[in-house]
Formats: C-alpha cells, structure tokens, sequence
C-alpha cells in the first residue's frame, strides 16, 4: 500500500500517427451521435463498424470488425436477458416486491429500505435492466399507496438496481463486456465473484448514502395523492363540451369530427343518455345534446366553438370522472422501453390509438411535460406516455415488451407455478460457474470434477434451454426478451476497442494520463481513472465507455508501472454506476418520466453518491488487488 502513495513515474508520449487520427475522428463520431440521438444507437453501432472497417488507417480487417456478434459478451449478455425475461414471467421479483411493500406499510423510511432492499440484491443475479422495468410499477403503487411521492422512491430504485449489479459477473452487460475485453488484452477475465466483495461494500456505502443524504435531496415532483390531471397539469387542456342543435360536427362520426391538419384536438370520451363511450368510439356518429372531452389548448378550443357549435360543460373533468367506470377505462401512465416498435415513430405514424385503442393525454420527455402537437414529436427512450384506455387495453399493454406501465395490472398473468424451475435455473446458471470444483474434486475424491471448467456463456445458453424445455419461457419469448438495440451497440463498439489498441490509440492516451502520475500518487491516478471514466459514462453508454476506456486503463497503468487489473476493476466500476444523468443508463430513462424528474436532480442527487464511490471503489481496489 505504500507504494500506491509514492509519484509514479510516466513514459515519454509517443508521436501521433494518421491511423490514430482516423480513429480519433470515429471515436468523436460516436461520441457525438451517442449524446445527441440523431441515429438510434443500433444504428450508431453499425455506422461505426462500417467505418472500421471500411477505412483502411483503422487497421480493422471485416473479420475484427463483425467480430462483436461473437463475442463471449454479447452471447452472454443476450442469454442473460432471455433469463431476465423468463424471472419476470414468473412473476417472483413482482411478488417479492409486495411483500417487501406490505412490510413498509406508510413509513417512508421503510419504503426506501424495501425499495434498496430489493433491487439491489436481485439486481446481482439477474441483469438489472430488467429488475427496473419490473419494479417501477410495483413501487409507483407502493408509493401512492403509501401516500409517498414516487420520486421519492423511484431514483433510488434505479440506482440500487446499478449498485446491486455490481455484485457479480452478471449483474450488468458492462461487467460481461469489461471481463471480455480484459480476457482479450491482459488473459485474465472476471470469474462469477471476482469482485463480490468490493460490489458488497459499494452496495453498503450507496445503501447508507440513499438512506440519509441521497432521500433528503430528492425533490417530490410528483404529488403522493394519484391525481394525473394535476400532475400534468392538463386543467386547460381537457375539457368537456355539449354539442349544440345547430353544430356543424352533428352527425359527423368521431373519426370525421376534427380536421387535425387545422387544429390539434382529440375527442377521447363521448357521454351520451348518461351512458360513457370509450372504446372504438371512432366510428360513432355525433348527435345533439352529446358531452365529448376533448384534449387540446384553450385557444383551439375557442376556435373550435365559434366553428362547429359547442358550447362549456362546467370546469375540467378530473381523474375520477375520467376513470367513471374503472372497469371500462383508465388513466395510466407507460414508459417506452429501450428496443421497442415505436422508437422513432410519432403516435400518427404507429398508428397508437388504433393500434393499442388508447389516447395519449399527454406526456413527459426528457424533463418536459409535451401537452400540445402529440401527434407530431417522435418517441425516444423513456418518454413517458399519459394514456387512457380501457382496463383491458391496459392489460395488454403491460405484457408488451414495448412499454413498462406504470401500475401493476389488476388481473397479473404471472406463471407462479414455474417459480421454482426459475429460480433453479438461475442458481444453476450462476453456480456452475462459481463453484470451484478443482477443491470440490479434492474433497470428494472424484478426480473428474477436476476438469470441469464452465462460463458463463455455456451455463448461460444451457439456462436459456432449460427454460424453454421447463415452460417458463414461451419459445416465441425468446426474441421478445432481447433488447436488440444493445446487443448492436455491444457488436459495434467492440471492434472500436481493437481499432484504438491496434493503431497505438490507447497507448497514446494512455501515455498522456499517465503525464498526470508526475503530479500524482499511484492511487491518485487510479482515481482520476475512476471519476473520468464516471463522467463519460454519464453522457455516453455505459457499454461504449467500457471499450473505450479499458485499453487506455492497462497503457496507463503500465506506464506508471502499476496493476493493470486494478485499473480495469476501476473502469468496470464506474461504468456500471452512472449516477448524474438520466441518459447515462437505461434504468435512469426508466424512472425519468414516472418520477417527474428534473434533468438537474439526477445531477443533485447522483453527484455526491458518484463522488463518494470514487474513494470507496478507489481505496477497496487497492486494499484487496492491490495496485
């Protein structure tokens, strides 16, 4: 240890060649196509293995740069999820999510417990993007139940889930990328619990952090009393109107009603003879003494009076007037998952309504509550829909893999009786890989157990079979489980990491880093890795600056003549905790809009936690591996 607090000493930094510029030029690409969406992420990941290979300074021969589809860690990664897929038909990680909430009762304090206590845990064993996905409606309703604002207990969900996922191998896909490129550069990957102990401590210290510190700064954006017409404040867009004798829309069906080329309207209910029509009400045609609501502003509603004969029904409809018959329709709210149909679409050319027979009221992206011109903004990762629909329509919805809605349905459709097979699987998953059977052959005398040797890739896919085989997983919920845009991105930027070690990249940039170990300690330098790695990570994906920052982590570590797995274990670790936006990591989209969130709390909130994890990560690294 004494040795990490002594000046380490730096190489001279080597000249800058044409390759290295060419791969600069597709980092800075990437990078910026990562940050500003202007292609989905697949899309980027592809691009970049185009251009590898396609540029001969690149030094990527087409073999390197397809050689992301085989990696150990995209297969691994793409089992992993089928897994995730199969855990949450089961329904365990939902039931367990009650239990946890019966325990927490109204106690705030309690709720937060449950809520960590949870996701973080299940989180090391099943890939945590998931657990989020399954969890935000268990704790929405937790909250509301628990008369708790859910932004309260939403972002914690969503960092606890990326602090459990460092417990072990397969908590995250970044581990499973990290362990992959390590094997490739140093021969030495992660085995099951390679860093258990250190990801137990990280869990610790976040937990702590979140029970304390982190809960106080997180801001009640969204009302603990459910009440989505204040919450969206919809008052002046949702209105109820009567339809006049003389009305020119008399006799028009729904569908015909609005000229939506001229103004931005929608009608979503129809009251007629104190009967509600929700459903398919399209094709109904319009009569006299009619009470249609109709979303859209003040000002196009006056435009629509003047023209079609309508005249005010009292002040706006509330959530319980909109949701008259539970049984009939409801308000919900749904976040689009990563992956799915509607990624770049408008709700005009998905075709939503039709589609899922559901009006979106409003919703929130990125930070902003968007109440005008629904039809005509594209959908990203994490928009978060307000949608009323009828209570079957909603059923369906949440077996989509295309949204998490933010409720838990009524009537689930879990596969109870497979918990057990899950659950068995899972463990079979994780211990053939973690079970060291050079001293279990010693123990029992079987001489064979010796040779047994298992990663995770083989138990993984034998996993994915036996779910099948068992009835957990539906065959045709293999695809559905993937999230493809990931397995892209991994398949892309992997041969971006053989471009920057191949030309001299890494070393290069190692070089420069290292400059700073004239100035700093040893572990001084390890920390420097640690934070900047963290702040990349908060603007690109997690998966990409793992590739990135792994080769030029070993160069500078041999130039200051340290571990170089130390700095890898570095690199791993800030990768997988990307506290300070929401676009650093997917679980943070997740929570964004059913949270009410801020682009600014994520900042508030996760940049003392990322600080404080630099110096436990820092010091555990070189207290255990030793630097």
């Amino acid at each position: 240890m004494v040795l990490a607090f002594l000046p380490a000493q730096a190489a001279a930094v080597p000249p800058v060649t044409t390759g290295m510029l060419v791969v600069f030029g597709v980092v800075a690409l990437a990078l910026f196509l990562f940050v500003t969406e202007l292609l989905p992420i697949d899309v980027t990941a592809i691009l970049i293995m185009v251009l590898l290979t396609v540029l001969p300074w690149t030094e990527v021969s087409v073999q390197e740069g397809i050689s992301g589809f085989s990696s150990t860690a995209t297969v691994a990664v793409l089992a992993m999820l089928i897994l995730s897929t199969g855990i949450s038909q089961t329904g365990v990680v939902q039931i367990l999510g009650r239990k946890m909430a019966a325990f927490a009762g109204d106690s705030r304090l309690r709720q937060l417990g449950a809520t960590v206590g949870v996701a973080g845990p299940v989180s090391g064993f099943i890939n945590n993007t998931p657990v989020v996905a399954i969890l935000v409606p268990v704790i929405s309703d937790l909250a509301h139940k628990g008369n708790t604002s859910p932004s309260k207990l939403l972002l914690p969900l969503s960092y606890a889930s990326m602090l459990g996922g460092t417990l072990t191998l397969i908590g995250t896909s970044t581990n499973l990328l990290a362990s992959d490129v390590a094997e490739r550069l140093l021969g030495r990957g992660f085995s099951m619990f390679t860093f258990t102990g250190l990801g137990l401590i990280v869990l610790v210290a976040g937990t702590i952090y979140l029970m304390t510190i982190g809960h106080r700064l997180i801001p009640e954006r969204v009302p603990a009393k459910e009440d989505y017409i204040e919450e969206y404040q919809l008052q002046n867009y949702v209105t109820e109107v009567v339809v006049r004798e003389d009305a020119a829309i008399a006799g028009k069906t729904v569908a015909e009603a609005v000229d939506e080329s001229r103004f931005d309207a929608d009608i979503i209910q129809l009251v007629r003879d104190s009967e509600t029509y929700f459903e398919g009400i399209a094709s109904k045609r319009i009569r006299p003494r009619d009470i249609l609501t109709v979303r859209t502003d003040r000002e196009t509603l006056e435009a629509l009076r003047e023209l079609d004969g309508l005249d005010l029904v009292g002040t706006p409809p509330t959530d319980a007037e909109l949701e008259a018959d539970e049984d009939a329709q409801t308000l919900v709210e749904i976040v689009i998952q990563s992956g799915s149909s509607l990624l770049g679409e408008t709700l005009t050319t998905s075709s939503f309504r039709q589609r899922y027979d559901a009006s979106v009221l409003a919703f929130r992206s990125r930070g902003e509550t968007v109440r005008q011109r629904l039809d005509d903004v594209e959908l990203r990762v994490g928009d978060t829909l307000l949608v009323q629909a009828p209570a079957d329509s909603i059923d369906r919805l949440s077996v989509n893999s295309d949204f998490i809605v933010a409720h838990e349905s009524e009537t689930p459709n879990y596969r109870t009786r497979k918990i057990p097979h899950a659950v068995a699987i899972i463990l079979g998953v994780v211990g053939f890989v973690g079970l060291p059977w050079p001293m279990l052959a010693s123990l029992t005398g079987v001489d064979a157990l010796a040779a047994l040797d298992f990663s995770i890739v083989q138990t993984a896919l034998a996993g994915v079979v036996a779910m099948v085989v068992t009835g957990v997983v539906k065959p045709g919920e293999i695809y559905d489980g993937v999230d493809w845009s990931v397995i892209f991105l991994l398949a892309g930027v992997i041969p971006l990491g053989i471009a920057l070690e191949q030309t001299g990249a890494a070393t290069f940039l190692g070089s420069l880093v290292a400059l700073t170990g004239n100035y700093l300690p040893v572990i001084g330098v390890l920390w420097v890795f640690y934070l900047f790695t963290g702040l990349v990570t908060n603007v690109i994906s997690n998966n990409a600056s793992v590739v990135l920052m792994i080769p030029v982590a070993i160069e500078t570590a041999h130039e200051v003549g340290s571990n170089p797995f130390a700095f890898v274990l570095a690199v791993t670790f800030a990768a997988s905790t990307a506290f300070m936006t929401p676009v650093g990591y997917q679980t943070n989209l997740f929570v964004y809009g059913p949270g009410g969130y801020k682009f600014s709390d994520y900042a508030r909130v996760g940049g003392p936690l990322q600080l404080l994890l630099s110096v436990v990560t820092t010091i555990g690294i070189a207290a255990i591996w030793g630097i």
